[in-house]
């Protein structure tokens, strides 16, 4: 296997594409905090490799905890560290690696995200054991990701400021709807399986409800950021073509029918991430 072959093989193993959900949110962060802290090539360079190693960490983590669920379920047999073409002693190295940069990162960045590092790295690790005995296993999977934007307003700062945690909990709902979307994929599997997936434990209908609410209180945090940081109001445009994908994504998925769930969980989420940077970029 060449160089190329095996960046792109880790590159499936931890659904790399998917980085796109988050990093906007983290950029629209490190935007904010620019304006009263600004930002040096050098720290925006060991905020990229901070998030890209802690991602790393955390979904080769998840493959190794889910190795058993991921054989039996169809639509992750495909899996670089199913079919083999990952092993999963490799697989080990890669999360140690992983993890090992992002601390050492972390250290680069300054005393305080040294020190937050490692229960950093505990939740983001940790989150991939709570489908087995919660149905808050989606909010889990978004107050870890959710944590993007204050860990970056924290690595540019140096303290914390209670107006980043309106981006981080408008991150956290995004994530924690959007999962929810997901499971409903899973269903069978999952209750047949004993995990607390929302849509296996409620059913459909209800989970597609409770993502409703989730990503109704997202546009709302996305609404009091423009307040906070006193965006100009062209930032309320891009709110509004993100409110409108929002409302396309949940008409896209409906309890009779879930064959459009990855045209919402990939194409339409991406879309709202890059939506919610640019409005930023163009608010300040």
């Amino acid at each position: 296997m060449t160089l190329i072959s095996k960046i792109a093989t880790y590159g499936r193993l931890i659904k790399f594409s998917h980085t796109v959900f988050a990093l906007p949110f983290a950029l629209a962060a490190l935007l904010l905090a620019n304006s009263k802290h600004p930002v040096s090539l050098a720290t925006f360079a060991l905020i990229i490799a901070a998030m890209a190693s802690a991602r790393s960490a955390a979904m080769g983590f998840n493959r190794l905890a889910d190795y058993r669920y991921d054989r039996l379920n169809p639509r992750t047999a495909n899996r670089p560290h199913v079919t083999g073409q990952v092993d999963l002693p490799s697989v080990l190295v890669f999360v140690l690696v992983s993890a090992l940069v992002f601390v050492g990162v972390a250290a680069l960045l300054g005393h305080l995200c040294f020190i937050l590092s490692l229960p950093v790295l505990a939740i983001l690790l940790l989150y991939s054991f709570t489908k087995r005995f919660t149905t808050l296993c989606h909010l889990a999977l978004g107050f870890a990701i959710g944590l993007a934007p204050v860990a970056v307003w924290v690595a540019v700062s140096g303290s914390l400021n209670w107006k980043i945690l309106l981006l981080s909990f408008a991150l956290m709902t995004y994530i924690a709807g959007f999962d929810i979307l997901y499971a409903c994929q899973d269903v069978e599997f999952d209750r047949e399986h004993n995990l607390f997936s929302l849509p296996a434990c409620r059913g459909v209908s209800n989970a597609l409800l409770y993502s409703s609410v989730l990503h109704l209180f997202t546009l709302l945090f996305l609404f009091l950021v423009y307040f906070a940081f006193d965006l100009s109001r062209v930032y309320l445009f891009f709110l509004l073509a993100i409110s409108i994908l929002i409302f396309a994504e949940h008409k896209l998925v409906r309890p009779d029918c879930l064959d459009k769930v990855n045209i919402a969980f990939f194409h339409v989420n991406s879309a709202i991430s890059i939506l919610l940077f640019l409005g930023v970029l163009a608010g300040r």
